[in-house]
């Protein structure tokens, strides 16, 4: 990927480098401050050493050629620059690559703030894991998924679309719906394939659901974008909705889904 970089690109990747190298003090990594040197920070010899590259590589880095960069020396390029989540990731996007560790924050546990934000929005909102299990949702989306989020033990919702029998009657146009949710999941996961949790729970899946295996094995691939959603709930009848999905800051692997009503009808359904 490197090849297809701009140079300004490779100009800006080089002086991100530069300029985080004469942050980073001799001290700060144990070694002894020196005499007579010229630029502030370290020098590139000793950003070298530290993560196992070549000085040369860091010189032809840092004037913007086109030189290769693997994943793996940006990780530890990222270590030894004393980078931030912010800063790394900047990096790996001027690269052109993909960060390793990615992903690997914890999807256990939602902060209090998170929470409230979820409560606190007037139509049906929910949080889901890298596993698509919700961790958070607030009342509205509680009446709305019968058979979800309105009852104890398990609210994985690939589960819940492809095993539970309520689904295919409040999803409207359910096979539609179902083959999209198939790609939607394969596309997010892509970076976690080799994730036990995952993978247990494609294997369950595909044992469980001969729609789930055969949508899967079609590997469709969408964004999880945006659209028209409908149902016919048992109780409330048919509701139409547009959903928007966001990433949370610091946490890649949440996901927060929000329903929201359509401006044509919105003060009917929020009435109910």
């Amino acid at each position: 990927m490197a090849a297809t970089r701009s140079f300004e690109q490779r100009r800006e990747f080089g002086d991100s480098v530069r300029a985080h190298r004469e942050k980073v003090t001799p001290a700060a990594i144990g070694l002894p401050p020196g005499t007579r040197r010229r630029t502030p920070g370290l020098r590139r010899e000793e950003l070298a050493q530290l993560c196992g590259l070549s000085t040369t590589w860091f010189t032809w880095i840092e004037q913007g050629r086109d030189v290769s960069v693997s994943p793996g020396a940006l990780a530890r390029l990222s270590d030894a620059l004393r980078l931030d989540g912010a800063g790394r990731a900047y990096l790996f996007d001027l690269a052109g690559k993909r960060d390793p560790a990615h992903g690997r924050g914890d999807t256990e546990n939602i902060s209090p703030a998170i929470l409230a934000c979820v409560d606190g929005i007037g139509s049906p909102a929910y949080v889901l894991d890298r596993c698509w299990n919700a961790r958070g949702w607030n009342a509205h989306a509680e009446r709305l998924f019968v058979g979800w989020l309105d009852a104890p033990g398990e609210r994985n919702l690939l589960r819940f679309v492809f095993r539970h029998p309520a689904a295919p009657s409040l999803i409207c146009d359910w096979e539609a719906r179902a083959r999209r949710i198939a790609a939607e999941f394969r596309a997010a996961s892509s970076a976690h394939f080799d994730d036990p949790k995952l993978r247990a729970l494609i294997a369950g899946l595909r044992q469980d659901s001969e729609t789930f295996t055969q949508f899967w094995d079609q590997h469709g691939v969408l964004g999880r974008e945006g659209g028209e959603r409908t149902f016919n709930h048992p109780t409330d009848g048919f509701l139409r909705y547009e959903q928007v999905t966001f990433n949370l800051a610091n946490q890649p692997d949440l996901k927060l889904t929000v329903l929201v009503h359509p401006s044509d009808d919105s003060a009917e359904l929020h009435a109910r």
